[in-house]
Parts: structure tokens; sequence; C-alpha cells
């Protein structure tokens, strides 16, 4: 009978993983670490560092301004159609700029003036914090009365998919969700959330933020309308990397900014006082694109490219499986939960695992045991499955230093005082 709990049965895993050799082309200083949150903050692949070598020393260094017409202006477009690749939307619908929270608010907002006659967002209570906060400040800035409807979970895990069914009105203008929620990895059918708001005349705009680069995103064929997401993730951008936004090409023209800049306006070495918006997705621009920033997305983005959504994700659910198993047989006799949906289907590529010291678990895993994770309260450990870098090793070592955390209660020597990131 197979011990999945083994070693060697993961080593046997990692031996027919055809995806195995990308792991080699990211940056691992500390071979005894197996990192679990790639999910927050991916790794640093090795082409990056030669690319932003040549953006600073050749064409920062050497072509200095010419470079702006050498390929600096092109990049938030270039880039952009790349991760259209990634999240199955047409060339010219993504592009790079700002970050995720600027762009929710320039697609929200302009999503409700699109729609005048309307007063609601719809929201759930599963969606990032930051996410509500701006869909309230939209709200608050449409120039007319409007609220935000947060529908809540059943279960804190499953998103609310009959109630927000039953929420989308006629005085709905917005649906806007993230597409896997940020602690459970619950996901979404995006094209049956966007038929329901469509059918009551509504627009929707979804967070990639957790989806983009580890599960199947496909925004033409769910029709979906806006969407916006971070880099920083599956896609491996680097810290506080810009943000992506896709808006579908027929409602580009339709749409307005609503913070009107001069990288959007129609002929901005005109100088003019007036503002025309640029034709296409550029009139979603504002400020300058940070150059440096966007020049180290792109060798995470060719990477998933190279490796191909469909393996990546059918990799990610095989690991999550596995993962799920070992809890089962490891660690749920141990006090941890499950806080994650079983089905495949409907789940992310990170596990939540709920314990009563969740905090103190994961401070000494991290502190005392070469595993990181990450903390989300009130009792949630997030362990990241990533599937360019992440092994079956990683998750079978993982889930074993877990047990002996707990068997042997070295989470006791931590206090529940939480770091300022978690």
């Amino acid at each position: 009978m197979t011990d999945i709990t083994s070693a060697a049965y993961a080593a046997q895993l990692d031996a027919q993983d055809p995806l195995r050799s990308f792991r080699g082309r990211f940056v691992h200083d500390d071979s005894d670490l197996i990192y679990l949150d790639g999910n927050s903050l991916g790794r640093l692949p090795t082409a990056t560092l030669a690319q932003v070598d040549a953006v600073l020393h050749q064409q920062w260094g050497n072509r200095l301004i010419r470079s702006w017409n050498e390929g600096w202006m092109a990049l938030p477009t270039r880039i952009g159609d790349k991760i259209g690749r990634l999240v199955g939307a047409a060339p010219g619908e993504v592009a790079i700029a700002d970050s995720t929270s600027v762009n929710l608010f320039k697609l929200a907002l302009a999503a409700l003036t699109a729609r005048p006659d309307r007063h609601k967002i719809v929201t759930d209570d599963l969606n990032f914090p930051s996410d509500v906060y701006i869909l309230q400040a939209a709200a608050d800035l449409a120039g007319r009365p409007c609220r935000v409807e947060i529908v809540p979970s059943p279960d804190g895990i499953h998103g609310p998919v009959e109630a927000l069914t039953a929420a989308i009105d006629v005085d709905t203008a917005l649906v806007s969700l993230s597409h896997t929620v940020f602690k459970s990895a619950y996901t979404y059918d995006m094209a049956e959330i966007t038929r329901t708001a469509h059918a009551a005349g509504a627009l929707t705009l979804w967070d990639l933020s957790h989806a983009a680069g580890a599960v199947s995103v496909a925004l033409n064929a769910a029709q979906a309308d806006l969407a916006v997401g971070c880099c920083y993730k599956y896609l491996n951008g680097g810290p506080g990397a810009p943000a992506f936004l896709y808006v579908r090409a027929d409602l580009q023209e339709k749409l307005r900014n609503p913070i009107s800049g001069w990288m959007g306006q129609k002929n901005m070495f005109n100088f003019d006082l007036t503002y025309t918006p640029a034709p296409g997705l550029p009139r979603f621009f504002s400020g300058t694109p940070p150059v440096l920033a966007m020049a180290a997305i792109e060798p995470g983005v060719d990477l998933l490219l190279e490796a191909g959504m469909d393996r990546l994700r059918a990799k990610s659910v095989q690991q999550t499986e596995y993962l799920i198993a070992l809890w089962e047989s490891e660690l749920a006799a141990l006090g941890f939960t499950l806080n994650s949906p079983r089905a495949a289907a409907v789940r992310g590529s990170h596990i939540s695992l709920g314990h009563a010291d969740a905090w103190r678990i994961d401070q000494a895993l991290i502190q005392q045991m070469g595993v990181l994770p990450d903390f989300r309260k009130p009792d949630n450990i997030r362990l990241g499955i990533t599937p360019l870098y992440t092994s079956f090793a990683d998750i079978q070592q993982a889930v074993s230093r877990m047990r002996t955390v707990v068997e042997e209660r070295i989470y006791a020597q931590y206090n529940a005082a939480e770091l300022a990131v978690t």
C-alpha cells in the first residue's frame, strides 16, 4: 500500500512532474527554505536579474531619454498583451498601470458613470477588504445616492452564489468580486455570475489577484466586462509591482477614466489644456509608467506562458489535492480544519488550514522549522502552491514539520503578538 506521507512518495511525484525544471529558473538563496507564500509574494525569476540590469545600465544609463521611443512607451500594452494570453483576453484589452487599488477605483467609478440610473454595487464578504473600501469610495463619489451591498458567505469559505443571484437586480450597476478569494481560495464560476449580471443589465468587475497565473481564467469566453489584478503574486513581478487592468474591447470607447492624466490623452505632446481621451485601452492610463518595475514583471509572465496555463492548473490541482490528503491523514486529528473548498473546480492555488493556535504555529514554522507560509485572521494558515517552483517534497516536508510543531508544542514558545506583515 502506498504511503502518501512518505518522502519517497513525494520524490516519486516530483520525478513525474513535467514542470519540474522550472524550479531551477528562480532564485533559491536558502536551499533549505520551504517557501509556501507565492500567493502573497512570488519568488524572483533568475531572468529578472538580467532584465533589470539591462534597463538600468543599457537603457537608462546609456540610451537615457531616447529609451522612451525605443520601447519604454510600449511596455504597458506589450506586457499587458502577454498577461492577456494568461487570462483569456484579446490583444489590446489588458495593460499594466498603477496599482490594483487605483485600477479598481478607476473601473468601478467608470462603471457607475456608465449606469447613471442605477444605485447599487453588489459584492460579497469574502472580498479583499481594500476592494470593499474602494467600492464604497466609488459609490460615495458617483454623484448620486449609491450603496454597496455586501452579500454574506454561508460558511466563510464558499461564495454565496444563490444569495448573490438574488441580490443582483435592475438597480444594480456593478457586480464586483474576487475571482479567487484571498482567505479560502474559493473560486467563482465567472461565466455564471457574469450571465446573471448581464441579464439584469449590470456590469462585472473581477479582481484576479489570487487567480492570474494560478487558475484558469477566460475573460472573453465569460464575457467579463472589466478586471484588475496584481503582478507580484503568481506572476512573480516583484514587491510592489504595478498592476494590470482589463477592459473588454467593445466597452473601451464607452467608459470614461475618472483619473484623467496626460498618459491617457489622445495627443499628449500637444499639451492641450482640454482633455481628449486616447482611443482604446490607453485612455485608462493616468501617470507616467514605472519603467523599472514594469520591466521586472515580464520574465515571470514569460515563464508562465512557456509552461502553459493548462499544465500549471493541472499541477496546482494535483498539489492542492495532495496537500488536502496529507491534512486529512496527518493534521486533522491535531485540531487543524480545512478552511478551503474540497472541490477542486471551485478552489484556487492555496489551501487555508484553521487552528486555534494558528498564529503561534505560523511563527514556529517560520522561526524554527524553515517553512514560510502566511497567516490570515482569525485562525488561517495559508499554504500557497505555486506550480512553477513548489515541489511535492516541499508539501510533504511542510506538513511533517507542522505536525512536529504541534505534537512537540514548539508553538507554545511564541506569544500571540502579531507582526506588522503577516
